[in-house]
């Protein structure tokens, strides 16, 4: 804090604004993005605490900002525009944490495409090995350096190197430039590199030079001279933290090195440490929802929300197979979960599956807790699990023991909505009844079925009509899930009512894809994204075509609309909604009765209220809850 407030005092000496910013009293899902046009100079000036990890007031700044930088959803331009420089505080006694937060924090920024004004720079508490004596030293050295640099933006001069040279040797006018690597590219992690003269480097701009020349080549400067003639009105924000001294968050590094070698981790699920998962043994994982999130804020829940009365805040997302048999082409991971066709990994059971996913979900919640905007209530009410959705990645269905991780979940009087992509009729059979089951039909005919869901078996069509046609004898709610790409498979509506005919959903969601950003594993662009007036258009269309359905809600948010049998429709009222405890009673009747008593859809249904109906003013929003809408850096938050 008196780091911050010296800075400050310093920038307005230039006669710029300024404005000191605990992140505790930040809210970066709100005002990040903002920022990337704002033409601000964000500095943080974080600190390292005990055992590494962020200071209270930091804490929720840096997992929002890990979370966005890991998560597929997020494009990786998100905070293109956004121009910064961190200055981290710590002490290199504590050799194995020193200034963590910094560098990650100054990763996590790159990652999303923000542009660093000045390398990230160190202060170190131990006198013994700072650069310039003392942490105090340290932060001057680096403090001029930067005013000097911000005058020059002011001014509108850049640093003039051509990329050339390769080396970051070349010279300014009149002055000798300093090495221009990035400490993490190149530098040791342990020196405190000298402070060169501002420029902006981007995640982009730096990918690009390591394909061209390598870590070591010297990256090419963004022209600023259009921006920086408005440099004095902008602001320099400053962010810090209350004291010194970040491990991994999530699953920690080393622990996951260590079970990985011990071989109980499998190498091909890697890809869950950096993608934001809670790994639990060798094939499960758990994941907090951004719709979780979002209703904790009273800010709206998802579409299963609106279309059956789930309360997002108390869902957990979850999967017992995080492997699949399909490389989907919209697929939201980019493929980087393991495939296969088989069941190959050794088994955990399923009482500490759900055991480890409850305590992950809590611990996730948990770093909620005073957070700006959560509600408090419901902040308790989430650290009881109410439903879970088996959603997450994967093939829920291929684990061995799904049937016993049902019934544990419903034991612990929580609902199971199950999607299942339509590969393994034999499973659907003999599955014990869950409160929705799912099942992904992404395309209605082989041609297209096969370029979009690129499923691993030979004989995917047959397996696909057979897993509709065990979707028919279920007698609980069964739900096709129809996932619209432009250009993909929108101009099929005889072929999906063939389909839908065969399997006899109970109901029907048909949702736009969602863009998950760029990725080598699909070809999927912004024009693939239909718009929600075309979404409502083709289900209009649908529903001419299939006289015993209806459209009966919509979730605009999530650009999804539902289809629902008319068999739901009770003098002239939808009953989408369902009654969990009633559910609950009939499974608990059924399990007492040694699986004699059946139950069937109509037995637990409930009243959807006018709010989530087709037509209704709110689209599906929830008017209890606020919706909150950002002017720009638009960025999908469909979840599950």
């Amino acid at each position: 804090q008196r780091f911050a407030k010296a800075l400050a005092e310093a920038v307005t000496c230039l006669n710029l604004p300024v404005e000191v910013i605990n992140m505790g009293d930040y809210d970066p899902d709100d005002c990040l993005a903002e920022e990337t046009t704002s033409r601000n100079v964000c500095v943080f000036l974080v600190a390292t605490y005990t055992d590494g990890q962020p200071t209270e007031s930091a804490a929720w700044f840096c997992k929002w900002l890990e979370e966005a930088a890991n998560d597929f959803r997020v494009g990786k331009t998100y905070l293109k525009g956004l121009r910064y420089a961190v200055f981290g505080l710590g002490n290199s006694v504590y050799v194995d944490h020193y200034n963590t937060v910094g560098r990650r924090m100054d990763r996590w920024l790159w990652m999303l495409s923000a542009s660093r004004v000045m390398t990230r720079a160190e202060g170190d508490c131990n006198v013994a090995q700072s650069r310039h004596g003392s942490i105090e030293g340290d932060f001057e050295a680096w403090k001029a350096k930067f005013l000097t640099g911000l005058q020059a933006l002011c001014r509108g001069e850049k640093k003039p190197c051509s990329g050339k040279c390769k080396k970051g040797k070349c010279e300014s006018p009149g002055k000798q430039s300093k090495e221009s690597s990035d400490c993490e590219h190149g530098a040791s992690e342990h020196e405190n590199t000298e402070a060169e003269e501002l420029f902006e480097t981007s995640s982009e701009e730096e990918a690009d030079a390591e394909e061209a020349g390598g870590t070591n080549a010297v990256i090419d400067v963004e022209d600023l001279g259009n921006i920086m003639g408005h440099m004095k009105k902008a602001k320099v924000l400053l962010f810090l933290t209350e004291a010194l001294m970040l491990n991994p968050f999530g699953y920690p590094l080393v622990c996951f090195m260590s079970q990985l070698l011990q071989g109980k981790i499998s190498s091909s699920l890697s890809f869950a440490l950096f993608s934001g998962y809670k790994l639990i043994g060798s094939h499960s994982g758990v994941k907090l929802c951004r719709w979780t999130k979002s209703m904790l804020r009273g800010r709206g829940g998802c579409y299963k929300h609106t279309f059956y009365g789930i309360e997002s805040h108390r869902c957990m997302e979850a999967t017992p197979s995080l492997a699949c048999a399909n490389k989907c082409v919209f697929c939201w991971r980019h493929h980087t979960n393991p495939v296969g066709t088989e069941w190959r990994w050794k088994m955990d059971q399923p009482e500490v599956i759900l055991q480890e996913a409850i305590e992950n979900h809590q611990n996730m919640i948990k770093q909620f807790r005073g957070v700006s905007g959560v509600k408090a209530a419901r902040f308790e009410e989430a650290l009881t699990v109410k439903h879970c959705a088996l959603s997450l990645v994967g093939e829920p269905i291929m684990y061995p023991q799904i049937n016993r991780f049902v019934r544990l979940l419903h034991q612990n009087s929580i609902s199971s909505f199950l999607v299942t992509n339509a590969q393994f009729p034999e499973e659907i059979r003999s599955l014990e009844p869950v409160t929705q089951l799912y099942v992904s039909v992404d395309a209605s005919t082989r041609e297209s079925l096969r370029r979009i869901d690129r499923p691993l078996f030979k004989d995917f069509w047959q397996r696909f009509l057979d897993s509709l046609k065990a979707l028919a004898e279920k007698e609980q709610r069964t739900v096709y899930r129809l996932t619209l790409v432009k250009a993909w498979n929108v101009d099929e509506l005889k072929a999906y009512a063939e389909l839908i005919s065969l399997g006899k959903p109970d109901f029907i969601e048909v949702k736009g894809v969602t863009y998950c950003g760029e990725s080598s594993a699909s070809s999927l662009t912004m024009a693939n994204v239909p718009w929600h007036e075309e979404v409502v258009g083709f289900v209009q269309d649908l529903a001419e075509l299939l006289p015993d359905y209806e459209i009966a809600c919509e979730h605009e948010h999530s650009n999804c609309l539902l289809l629902a049998h008319t068999k739901f429709k009770v003098d002239g009222e939808w009953f989408t909604w369902i009654d969990y405890e009633r559910f609950q009673e009939l499974v608990r009747e059924r399990e007492r009765s040694g699986g004699s008593r059946t139950f069937t859809a109509a037995d637990y249904t409930a009243r959807t209220p006018p709010w989530a109906l087709f037509g209704a003013r709110e689209r599906g929003f929830d008017p209890l809850d606020v919706r909150f809408q950002r002017r720009n850096k638009a960025r999908d938050i469909s979840g599950c």
